[in-house]
C-alpha cells in the first residue's frame, strides 16, 4: 500500500477553513478508510489471485477465470474512491491558497500607499491629495467589496467541494454495485478460452472480504450522509442569516482566510 502520510498532510490543513461536518468527514476518512484499507483490509486481498482455484489443469484458465469474477480489485477500488473524494477538498485548499495570496498582495500595496504618504513631506500638495484619494479608494475597495467577494467565494467554492464529493461517492457506490454487488460468493462458475469446458472456481475467505465490503459500504454511506446533512446545515445557516439581515455587509476587518469566515459553523 502506498504511503499516505502526503495525502493526511494536506487534508489536515483543510480541517481549519471547514464546518464541524467537515472535520467529522475528514476524520471518519482517515480512521474508517484509509487506516482500515492499509492495515487491515489490504491483508485480507493480499492473495485474492494466487489462492484462487479452478478445478481444471487448463494453462491459463485460472487467469481468464479470475480476469471475468474480478477485472478489477476492490481494494483499487476503494484506493482511487479515497482519492477521488478528498480531490474537492484539495482543489478547495488550492483555492485558499490562492485567496491568501491575492489578499497578502492587497495588503501589501496597502503598506506601499501608506508608506508613500508618510515619506512625502516635501511632496507638492496636488501630489498628496492624489495618493489619499488613492487610499481612501482602496480602502473602500476592500472593506466593502474585495473580502466581502473573495468570502462569498470561498463559500461558493466550499459547497462545490462538497457537492462533489458527495456525487463521487454514489459514483462509487453504483460502480462497485455493478461490478460486484456487496458480497462475494465462495463459488464461481467460468466458461471461457482457453477452459475446456464450464468450470467452477474458488475464493479464498470469501465470507471475510464480504464483511470489510459491508464495512466499507456502511462508511460510505456515512461519509455520504454527512456530506449531504453538511449541504443542508450550510444552506439552512446562510439562509437564516439573509433572513435576519437581508442587506447585511458589514465588513469585519479578518482575515478573508481566517476560519471566522465560516459564519455557520
Amino acid at each position: 500500500m502506498s504511503d499516505w502520510s502526503a495525502l493526511g498532510q494536506l487534508l489536515d490543513q483543510v480541517q481549519a477553513y471547514s464546518t464541524a461536518g467537515g472535520k467529522v468527514w475528514l476524520s471518519v476518512l482517515f480512521i474508517f478508510r484509509i487506516l482500515l484499507l492499509e492495515t487491515a483490509v489490504e491483508s485480507a486481498w493480499d492473495d485474492e489471485q494466487f489462492a484462487f482455484h479452478c478445478n481444471t489443469r487448463q494453462p491459463g484458465c485460472e487467469n481468464v477465470c479470475y480476469d471475468k469474477s474480478f477485472p478489477i480489485s476492490h481494494v483499487h477500488i476503494w484506493v482511487l474512491q479515497i482519492i477521488f473524494v478528498s480531490i474537492p477538498s484539495l482543489l478547495y485548499l488550492v483555492h485558499i491558497f490562492y485567496i491568501m495570496r491575492k489578499e497578502e498582495k492587497l495588503k501589501q500595496k496597502g503598506e506601499e500607499l501608506r508608506a508613500a504618504q508618510t515619506s512625502g513631506v516635501n511632496m507638492e500638495v496636488h501630489l498628496q491629495e492624489e495618493i489619499e484619494i488613492e487610499i481612501k479608494n482602496f480602502r473602500f475597495d476592500i472593506e466593502k467589496y474585495c473580502k466581502m467577494k473573495m468570502r462569498r467565494g470561498l463559500l461558493r467554492i466550499y459547497i462545490i467541494s462538497v457537492f462533489f464529493k458527495a456525487v463521487f461517492e454514489v459514483a462509487f457506490l453504483l460502480i462497485q454495485w455493478y461490478i460486484y454487488g456487496f458480497s462475494l460468493n465462495a463459488v464461481y462458475s467460468c466458461k471461457r478460452d482457453p477452459c475446456p469446458h464450464q468450470v467452477d472456481c474458488f475464493l479464498s475467505r470469501p465470507t471475510e472480504k464480504s464483511t470489510f465490503i459491508l464495512f466499507m459500504l456502511v462508511v460510505s454511506l456515512v461519509s455520504l450522509a454527512l456530506n449531504i446533512i453538511e449541504l443542508f446545515y450550510i444552506f439552512f445557516k446562510t439562509f437564516k442569516k439573509h433572513m435576519k439581515h437581508p442587506q447585511s455587509e458589514t465588513y469585519h476587518d479578518t482575515s478573508v482566510t481566517d476560519s471566522s469566515w465560516l459564519y455557520f459553523t
